[in-house]
């Protein structure tokens, strides 16, 4: 029995269908069908019902994908356990930030492929929320506050954000410095978000109000530039604009606090070791970061 017709057969069953699943594994749809094919045709049994939506498990699919999924996954560590030390084969697919990713993350990504010839590095940058598991990424690259979730976390980094408005704004609609008068300013905000600020040593969270929203760090601090409302927005995306006096700190005495950057993976008993070294090298490019700040640390 083939193993990449095992895992072929568990990312169909993982992804619902023989499109999501090319996709994932990088091969064609044709590939794709003919292992399942010959999977099936080898056990002597319909693991998996066509349909036009995708592809369900069949009842002997769905007790099979269990035992395929930890044959692959033994097969893996087997494969890790005997591989020449510090060596990495096979495929790594990321999910980054696109506020960050191609400035701050990318470059650790190239110096790991540098340093794996023989790793597959496919990354995605987008500031929507990915579904690790549905859409088959091994890892995500995440900052900020992580919601509450089965996903297993573990941090890199730190991230520090400010609460910032334009000096127009500011001579417009005045400086907010309290919780409830910042609950009556235009705030630049990415969705419903609540905002966490310091109240002595009490974190507080307020739920700000907003016309200008967008999913996308760079458009924030578009808005917030233009003078459009409050933006409460990471240091590294905004200081070079503190800097030259385009963006003005405000509720200095409320602080945000401090947030993190963070691997994130599906769970499971032991990460893969690729997924351990993107995370270690990400640990040694922002150990000696207080923010997230316009260069990683090298």
């Amino acid at each position: 029995m083939d193993i990449e017709d095992l895992r072929t057969f568990v990312e169909v069953a993982d992804a619902g269908g023989v499109t999501s699943a090319a996709r994932r594994l990088g091969i064609s749809k044709s590939m794709v069908s003919r292992r399942l094919v010959r999977l099936e045709a080898e056990l002597g049994v319909q693991l998996l019902a066509r349909t036009t939506r995708g592809a369900a498990l069949t009842e002997a699919g769905a007790t099979f994908r269990e035992y395929a999924a930890r044959v692959v996954a033994d097969i893996d560590i087997a494969r890790e356990t005997i591989l020449p030390a510090g060596e990495l084969r096979g495929r790594l697919r990321v999910t980054a930030p696109l506020s960050f990713g191609p400035t701050h993350f990318a470059p650790v990504l190239a110096e790991m492929a540098l340093r794996h010839p023989a790793l597959h590095i496919h990354t995605s940058y987008t500031d929507r929320f990915v579904d690790l598991i549905a859409e088959g990424f091994d890892c995500a690259i995440r900052v900020g506050k992580l919601p509450d979730s089965n996903l297993i976390a573990r941090k890199v980094g730190p991230l520090n954000a400010k609460y910032v408005a334009s000096p127009s704004y500011i001579e417009r609609h005045g400086s907010p410095e309290t919780p409830e008068e910042l609950m009556t300013h235009q705030a630049v905000m990415q969705g419903t978000e609540t905002w966490p600020l310091l109240d002595g040593d009490k974190v507080v969270a307020i739920r700000p109000l907003g016309r200008f929203k967008a999913d996308n760090g760079a458009a924030l601090v578009a808005a917030a530039l233009a003078g459009v409302g409050v933006a409460a927005l990471p240091i590294g995306l905004i200081q070079d604009h503190l800097d030259s006096g385009a963006l003005v700190p405000v509720m200095t005495r409320h602080p945000i606090p401090e947030h993190g950057i963070y691997v994130v993976r599906p769970p499971g008993q032991h990460p893969e070791r690729k997924i351990r070294v993107l995370t270690e090298m990400l640990i040694e490019c922002f150990k000696d970061a207080q923010h997230i700040p316009g260069k990683p640390h090298n």
